[in-house]
């Protein structure tokens, strides 16, 4: 591992590696959506296909990458999966940017920024 200027070490390969697959999960904007509303509370696939206007079987299918990369959870309650993100730091990621994006929209929308091409 090299060191910054800063006093930090760069991550291995493998945090990149895993780093890079998280991102690019969260790059498709339904997965994005689903970790939107989990990060606000669990919920079951029926509740969540509502809530992101997605398809059963798709929002299912997003789900089922989400929990292979880790990023998501279930418990069984009766019948139902229950998903959830078991992870804070998760939830503080996709909080932040969404949050900023929105912020920034907000801005532009109302004529305080600008946005570059």
């Amino acid at each position: 591992m090299a060191t910054l200027t800063g006093g930090f070490q760069d991550p291995s390969a493998e945090v990149l590696a895993e780093a890079a697959a998280a991102f690019g999960l969260l790059a498709s904007s339904a997965r994005l959506h689903i970790m939107w509303a989990l990060s606000q509370g669990e919920s079951d696939v029926t509740h969540l296909a509502d809530r992101v206007g997605g398809a059963l079987p798709a929002v299912s299918q997003h789900l089922a990458k989400l929990k292979l990369a880790g990023l998501v959870r279930a418990r069984r309650e009766g019948r139902r999966q229950i998903y959830y993100v078991d992870d804070p730091d998760i939830v503080t990621v996709v909080r932040v940017m969404v949050g900023q994006l929105t912020a920034r929209t907000g801005r532009v929308e109302h004529g305080v920024g600008s946005r570059r091409p």
